[in-house]
């Protein structure tokens, strides 16, 4: 899709919206996780990665956020987009900024998230390593990939 989308940084004062946004977008894209890990992922998401990434986002008209990303040293710690907001383009401004704008070139993507990884290569992403386990020490696969496109 050719839309063009306003990308904004977000904010501390963003963050509740944030993680209903993350916690909508994972409970439609990573079936692989149940709810009690849902629910330990969810407040290290508000209380520990947010504030530690630069986030930047897409809101509808409405002002709602569409979808976000953040970004840490290089590297796409977090990209996600309402449900109802799939397929729309907004996941691609998003990684597309990101690459090109915060030279972010790294991105981890759960194994078993094949959407995920199908998104990210079709974006220009290779597959360059994976881990065993995630960055909690949970028993969920890691791929490590890298794009050259700059």
């Amino acid at each position: 899709m050719n839309t063009q989308y306003q990308i904004i940084p977000l904010s501390k004062e963003d963050f509740s919206e944030v993680t209903s946004l993350w916690e909508a977008s994972v409970r439609t894209s990573h079936h692989f996780l149940s709810e009690a890990d849902i629910q330990f992922y969810k407040p290290l998401v508000l209380n520990a990665y947010l504030p530690s990434l630069s986030l930047f986002g897409i809101r509808r008209a409405s002002g709602e956020i569409s979808g976000f990303i953040g970004v840490a040293e290089g590297k796409i710690e977090m990209l996600f987009v309402r449900p109802d907001d799939f397929g729309k383009g907004i996941g691609q401004a998003l990684c597309r900024f990101a690459v090109q704008q915060l030279q972010a070139w790294e991105v981890d993507v759960n194994e078993d998230n094949q959407e995920a990884l199908k998104f990210y290569i079709k974006t220009g992403f290779k597959v360059v390593g994976r881990s065993p386990l995630d960055f909690s020490g949970k028993p969920f696969p890691i791929l490590h990939l890298k794009t050259n496109i700059r």
